[in-house]
């Protein structure tokens, strides 16, 4: 069987780092780990291409070349993804389909034509798929009531990615979290009761990219990665020597609940088995609001000690905020900021809550006839945009501060102060080896392009930027690369917050934060993000 199997683009959203990758000359910011999986479920005597269309498009010999087309997707991939189902189906394709987004919303990928949806997890619905196919059947749907054996699932297939197109390498040591937050899909896909691999087969595939040539950053892609700490302290304790005899060839980023401040040895084996950041939850400090949403985690201890005590244990922390829970008092957009800003949490993920399909949230707002339907609502999945159920305080007033926050977090100075600061938290012994590598031959067009950019183009932090440097390589030189990375990082977010500005204001046909003086929406569209000026609107 000729397959080819294709990663949807993503649009321009917090994640996507379009700028930073420019800049460093690099394509995407991490390769698609499920779809990678896939292929090494698929038989062996198959002949496969595979393209992650962030990286590399396919050409037109490659959809000629090919019997079938396998796509996996995320909510957020939504149009290409329809566009190449619909793409495939005109030329006479075989269609197949998985991933996260058929998996919660079958029916779209169904309506764009597709005619296999192998949805839950791949190591039980795959084995499904190739038996119809062998029995002749030209369509179906595969779907698994049970969870598999994670420790079951093979080593990735590396080495059909570009390697040297990509910020970081990924893995995943486990799935699910035992949490019950209502508005995370993660324990609807994947379960309450977190399953991980053996460690003996996490270091297989450790070496598997080791033996490939990577050198650098990279993300352990669990929703929760503490959720069995047991199993991760295994895990780590095999770790720490595998990564001493080869001299540290990687830097791990995760994500972890919050109640990882809470373990004290948890924290101490993590960085010492090269961990230098995770990105947490937080969502509000209101703790109204947290209890509301049922992430009780968080309630029970103060978050600001928990940030503190994770980053003197010598982690950088990214983290997630959400405006819009139900019973959310006016001002929670400034509390959020004034959060921010006592934690120095440089890159703070703010957002505007979505129901997302099948969740507990999605339920109860269906129960009580507040999920928004029909023409001119805006879909799930997309990025700044406004929320698809009537919340309980005006959406004008949520959209207003949502925009305001992420407007001010990401005003220039603000930013560089916060990664400042926030390196300057982390406590690290002065032996302790460089925080973050960056890809092989990458590092130095990055920095020069960074002294470029701030150093001397942005008069505005030009100052700023220099006096910051110079403090970090007196004081702190073993975060010199953290620093350097998150400054550059920043080209990202100055160009993106003007972005999500204008998506709400589309959305709502004016600018919410429009007072004399301040940006109308057709400036926002022309404004030059190059030559950022301090004139955050109130």
């Amino acid at each position: 069987m000729k397959t080819l199997l294709l990663y949807p683009c993503f649009p321009q959203s917090f994640w996507s780092y379009d700028r930073f990758l420019k800049i460093a000359g690099l394509k995407a910011f991490i390769p698609p780990l499920g779809i990678i999986t896939v292929a090494a479920l698929l038989p062996k005597d198959w002949e496969i291409r595979f393209f992650d269309r962030n990286v590399n498009p396919e050409t037109d010999d490659d959809w000629q070349w090919c019997d079938m087309v396998i796509l996996s997707a995320m909510l957020v991939q939504k149009p290409d993804f329809h566009a190449l189902i619909q793409k495939a189906v005109r030329l006479g394709k075989k269609v197949v389909c998985g991933g996260p987004y058929p998996t919660s919303i079958p029916q779209d990928a169904l309506a764009s034509g597709a005619h296999y949806l192998v949805l839950d997890e791949g190591e039980l619905t795959i084995p499904q798929f190739l038996e119809a196919l062998a029995q002749g059947k030209d369509q179906g749907i595969f779907r698994a009531s049970d969870k598999p054996d994670v420790t079951k699932s093979p080593i990735p297939r590396f080495d059909l990615l570009k390697l040297d197109a990509y910020f970081m390498m990924a893995i995943q040591f486990s799935r699910g979290c035992p949490f019950n937050c209502e508005f995370c899909d993660i324990i609807t896909l994947y379960g309450r009761k977190p399953r991980t691999k053996e460690p003996s087969q996490t270091l297989a595939e450790l070496q598997t990219l080791y033996d490939l040539g990577w050198r650098g950053s990279l993300f352990i892609v669990d929703d929760n990665f503490i959720g069995n700490q047991r199993n991760v302290k295994r895990f780590l304790l095999s770790l720490i020597p595998w990564m001493k005899e080869r001299n540290y060839p990687f830097t791990f980023i995760t994500e972890a609940s919050v109640n990882l401040a809470e373990d004290p040895e948890l924290l101490h084996l993590m960085v010492e088995a090269g961990f230098n950041a995770v990105f947490l939850g937080i969502e509000t400090p209101d703790q109204d609001s947290l209890k509301v949403t049922h992430k009780f985690q968080n309630t029970r201890n103060p978050l600001l000690e928990a940030c503190r005590q994770i980053n003197s244990a010598g982690l950088l922390i990214y983290a997630g905020f959400i405006l819009g829970f139900d019973g959310e008092r006016s001002g929670a957009g400034d509390r959020i900021q004034a959060f921010v800003e006592q934690s120095s949490i440089p890159q703070p993920m703010l957002g505007i809550l979505q129901a997302l399909p099948n969740t507990a949230l999605w339920n109860r707002l269906k129960a009580e006839q507040r999920l928004l339907e029909g023409i001119g609502v805006v879909e799930v999945g997309d990025q700044n945009t406004l929320m698809n159920f009537k919340p309980t305080r005006p959406l004008t007033e949520i959209a207003r501060e949502y925009v305001e926050g992420f407007w001010t977090l990401y005003e220039p100075a603000n930013y560089l102060r916060r990664c400042f600061q926030q390196c300057l938290n982390i406590g690290l012994p002065p032996e302790k080896r460089q925080t973050m590598r960056f890809p092989a031959g990458k590092g130095l067009r990055l920095v020069a392009q960074l002294i470029w950019h701030q150093g001397w183009q942005r008069s505005e932090i030009r100052l700023q930027f220099w006096q910051q440097l110079w403090t970090i390589l007196r004081t702190k030189p073993q975060v010199l690369n953290m620093y350097l990375g998150l400054c550059a990082a920043g080209e990202h977010f100055w160009e993106y917050r003007v972005l999500a500005r204008e998506r709400i204001a589309q959305q709502l046909g004016y600018d919410p934060l429009t007072v004399p003086g301040s940006l109308t929406l057709e400036s926002i569209k022309s404004y030059d993000c190059t030559k950022t000026k301090n004139n955050a609107v109130s």
